[in-house]
């Protein structure tokens, strides 16, 4: 294995994943084998997992890392916050090496001279080693930083990602899948942003997310930055295109749905913020006719290179209005499942419905309603019980792993809530809009996420 601390995504392939992560060698992948087939990838390059690890040995942090872990119990979320919180502040405390912070100012450089501007923006991601794999997707659990330009601003970023490795939702999913915190290691790409805040950006599925069918291509859309599909802050434009008929040449656009695009994510210097949409803006597709098909035809070579159904992020530049591919990882819930189980579940009662949202998985259950407002009280979250939030995110996992079933006020199919509601196998109703107002601690409820109701049992 080389020990380069710098390695450009023409350098790198799937095969790389322990040097540069699952999110950077599948970047490398499409780039040498579907750029020229006419899938465009922003180009970068990665800081790889041996960098991370000299990071940690030139620090003396692998070590005080152990000790930190012993005695961790990820069931005790306060124990958990603790520990996490400590490793973090241990590695954003420690400087890069002085040799390895001059490689990567000289290959941003490169990259700078390649997109001729000083300082080019970018985008930061974190790639961890154990990632975008066939039943651990590892969704959202590291930090990415986007419109980063600069080198204090790079090297702050790099640094930070290093340490999002510890976040109390990447150690608790990691000790749910199995995996070694000291043996799971963090590449960081620094690829060319693309200026989707100027446009649009989204999702696509090569096969439906909720039933697993595999002849449908299931595309997402919103204006700006797509962080609000993922934050359920935006129902977004959807698109269905039906594979058989579009693999022969046909225009096969089977479904349109508008979204409420009544937000756009848009960058404000380092930083970003949330701006209104005019009404025409909300009331007009993110995308032609014709850039559906586009994207539809790079997933379906993305899905026929690596053989799978794939999950795959997408963003139009506003600038040069050329669209792109930033990501693509297999998708988790439906590719490794061999043999269909079916599951019979039976309603208690016909109660009428107080609720209705957006269906995910099939799945009924029941449970005491407990409202968690934001992340600060999780803590007080029991094992069992029907989550009730305005929307999650990747800090609220370790409770999400052990509800009963969760409703959301907000989101659509892709946000946080129903991409980890789909791994966990957990019934989840989505975008009710008022299940904070309608529903109260301790109301014992039945979570139907085959129709999308909620009802009351008390």
């Amino acid at each position: 294995m080389t020990s380069k601390y710098i390695l450009w995504f023409n350098e790198v392939t799937n095969k790389d994943v322990g040097l540069v992560g699952g999110k950077n060698a599948s970047l490398g992948e499409m780039y040498q084998k579907l750029k020229s087939k006419g899938v465009n990838i922003p180009f970068g390059f990665a800081v790889t997992s041996f960098a991370y690890q000299y990071f940690l040995k030139s620090n003396n942090l692998i070590g005080k890392i152990q000790k930190e872990l012993d005695g961790l119990d990820t069931n005790n979320l306060t124990n958990l916050q603790n520990k996490a919180k400590v490793i973090r502040d241990l590695i954003t405390s420690s400087p890069i090496p002085k040799d390895l912070e001059e490689e990567i100012i000289l290959n941003y450089g490169k990259l700078s001279n390649m997109y001729q501007k000083q300082n080019t923006d970018v985008a930061i991601r974190s790639s961890a080693t154990a990632e975008d794999l066939e039943g651990a997707s590892f969704a959202g659990q590291q930090a990415s930083f986007l419109n980063i330009s600069g080198h204090t601003n790079l090297l702050k970023s790099i640094r930070e990602c290093f340490a999002s490795l510890f976040t109390d939702r990447a150690i608790s999913y990691r000790v749910d899948k199995g995996f070694d915190h000291l043996k799971t290691y963090l590449s960081v790409g620094v690829q060319k942003m693309v200026r989707s805040d100027k446009a649009c950006s989204g999702v696509m599925f090569t096969l439906d997310p909720d039933t697993g069918f595999k002849d449908v291509i299931v595309i997402n859309g919103i204006w700006g930055l797509g962080e609000l599909i993922v934050q359920g802050k935006v129902i977004p434009d959807e698109y269905e295109v039906f594979k058989p008929a579009f693999n022969k040449g046909f225009k096969s656009i089977i479904t349109k749905n508008l979204g409420n695009k009544d937000q756009t994510l848009i960058y404000d210097g380092n930083s970003t913020k949330i701006i209104k949409n005019p009404l025409d803006k909300q009331q007009k597709f993110t995308l032609t006719d014709q850039e559906v098909l586009t994207l539809s035809k790079w997933a379906v070579q993305i899905e026929n290179h690596y053989q799978k159904p794939m999950d795959i992020e997408w963003a139009k530049d506003g600038e040069s209005n050329k669209l792109f591919i930033v990501q693509a990882r297999p998708e988790t819930i439906h590719a490794g499942k061999v043999n269909s189980t079916i599951e019979d579940f039976q309603m208690l009662k016909h109660n009428p419905p107080v609720l209705k949202g957006i269906a995910v998985g099939t799945k009924i259950a029941q449970g005491q309603v407990h409202i968690i407002a934001d992340a600060s009280q999780i803590n007080k979250f029991q094992k069992g019980e029907v989550l009730v939030t305005k929307i999650t995110d990747p800090d609220w996992e370790p409770i999400m792993k052990i509800a009963s079933a969760i409703v959301t006020n907000e989101g659509g199919r892709t946000s946080h809530a129903a991409i980890v509601s789909r791994e966990l196998g957990i019934p989840c109703v989505i975008g009710t809009k008022i299940a904070t107002q309608v529903l109260k601690d301790g109301d014992l409820v039945e979570v139907d996420a085959n129709r999308g109701i909620v009802k009351k049992l008390t």
